[in-house]
């Protein structure tokens, strides 16, 4: 019998860990070159893992949810012929533990009902300390024996409801629920789009722990005082919420303090009217030539931006510290901020700034996809020059963003609200929004920043110029 080992490969230029999300194999199961055996999360994606040889799987060595660092062997794989007929079972057994549906971490939603929305960020405060990593499930103790089950009481779990379907919860939730052993495909969700909240999980504990409570505390034949036993104070571990901050949170909060502290911030605003954009934007979509192509304001908001970055071309640069150099960008990788279920993560554009309205639309559909499906890989992240972040999507009227690391510029979009406006002379009822400019006062002084965004502002309100001046 011959076992091979397939270790945690390093998935993005330079990475040192990664988190197991989900095993796609179990032990028995027989696995081919290229198959893929898991998803794991790195800080910057989710990437699935090809196993590189055929056999049959041995042993997993890691629960899904468990952060493992390059070079660890996650799973051994028996190669040898006939191993399927003999692998004992005695071998499997302790990583089958991982499977176990107590045990075992919920599923991500399912990509088809995920959906992400451009947003935008601010310095995280949340801390950055590792947590204790879980222990290999197949590792024994250092005294032969198999480890201790901890001592600390959960909650029982609720059982599970085969429904063929993922329950859709934040990854936040899906710890809480995790922590207190609630089986979220048993939860009645109540938010918007049949998603589990954080109430939901409380109340499925809450409806968990009650009949045992009472079977333990009171006789049977004085039902009658089960409410007082419902009604008790909850525990001081319950009170709170921990919930470890790693992958694209913890790369997030490390970026925006490292950006809010490096580069100089100057935050500049303007409101104007956008009713020729929004126009604009329906006689696109009427326009059978575009048929099939998502037309939204983000489009022409963000082919104003390249035109922008056309007549001001020193705006699209970045700072080298070591060589003390502003190195002009001659391509625009644009960046549009999006908000997914696995946290904030900045996917770019490649050479937008050569893209047709009709090609950027196309890339900017393909990016909320590939974000919603949780598969943006980090080579989409990295090499951004300017960024996009419509905080109007949550009606929120403007912000002042953080700079992405690297990046001179990123411009807020807020609500476009009706409002009372006076046009040609007249107070009119017009679609008006508030835009901000956030840039590094390194590379950009408060001249160019102000041109260039009064130069998106004019494009917006008079969207003839995306002729005129392209």
């Amino acid at each position: 019998m011959t076992i091979r080992e397939f270790k945690m490969p390093d998935v993005g230029e330079g990475l040192t860990e990664a988190e197991i999300l989900k095993w796609y194999v179990q032990p028995g199961d027989t696995v081919t070159d290229g198959q893929v055996v898991c998803e794991v999360e790195t800080a910057k994606a989710a990437v699935e893992l090809p196993i590189p040889f055929d056999g049959v799987v041995h042993a997993l060595l890691f629960e899904e949810g468990t952060t493992v660092d390059v070079g660890q062997v996650i799973i051994s794989v028996q190669t040898a012929a006939g191993a399927a007929a003999e692998a004992p079972v005695q071998e499997a057994a302790p990583a089958a533990a991982v499977a176990a549906p107590v045990a075992a971490e919920p599923e991500e939603p399912a990509a088809a009902a995920r959906q992400p929305v451009l947003v935008g960020y601010g310095v995280s405060t949340a801390s950055t300390k590792r947590r204790p990593r879980k222990a290999a499930a197949g590792a024994p103790a250092q005294n032969g024996t198999a480890p201790a089950a901890p001592a600390a009481p959960v909650l029982p779990a609720v059982p599970a409801q085969p429904t063929g379907e993922r329950p859709l919860a934040k990854p936040p939730v899906r710890k809480l629920a995790k922590d207190l052993g609630i089986d979220l495909a048993a939860v009645v969700p109540t938010g918007d789009g049949g998603v589990v909240t954080r109430e939901d999980v409380h109340a499925a504990a809450a409806a968990a722990i009650a009949p045992q409570a009472v079977s333990a505390e009171v006789p049977a034949a004085a039902p009658a005082a089960a409410p007082a036993v419902q009604a008790a104070e909850v525990p001081a571990s319950e009170r709170e919420t921990r919930i470890p901050v790693k992958g694209v949170r913890k790369v997030t909060a490390q970026a925006m303090v490292g950006s809010a502290f490096t580069a100089p911030h100057v935050t500049e605003f303007i409101t104007l009217d956008v009713t020729r954009t929004m126009k604009l934007v329906q006689e696109l979509k009427d326009d059978p030539d575009l048929a099939g192509l998502r037309i939204n304001p983000l489009l022409l908001i963000a082919k104003a931006v390249l035109v922008a970055i056309r007549r001001n071309p020193d705006v699209n640069a970045s700072w080298d510290e070591a060589a003390q150099e502003i190195v002009l960008k001659h391509y625009v990788n644009l960046g549009i901020a999006a908000a997914t279920p696995r946290g904030l993560i900045v996917p770019n554009i490649k050479d937008a700034h050569a893209k047709t309205l009709g090609e950027l639309s196309t890339s900017l559909s393909e990016l909320v996809a590939t974000a919603r499906d949780g598969k943006t890989s980090p080579a989409d992240m990295q090499n951004g020059t300017i960024t996009i972040t419509n905080v109007g999507v949550f009606g929120v009227d403007t912000g002042t963003p953080i700079l992405n690391p690297g990046e001179s510029a990123i411009l807020a979009v807020g609500a476009i609200k009706l409002q009372p406006w006076v046009h040609k002379g007249k107070v009119k009822p017009r679609q008006v929004t508030t835009l901000a400019l956030s840039f590094d006062h390194r590379l950009i002084d408060g001249e160019l920043g102000s041109r260039f965004l009064a130069d998106i502002a004019a494009v917006l309100e008079h969207p003839r110029r995306l002729i005129t001046w392209s």
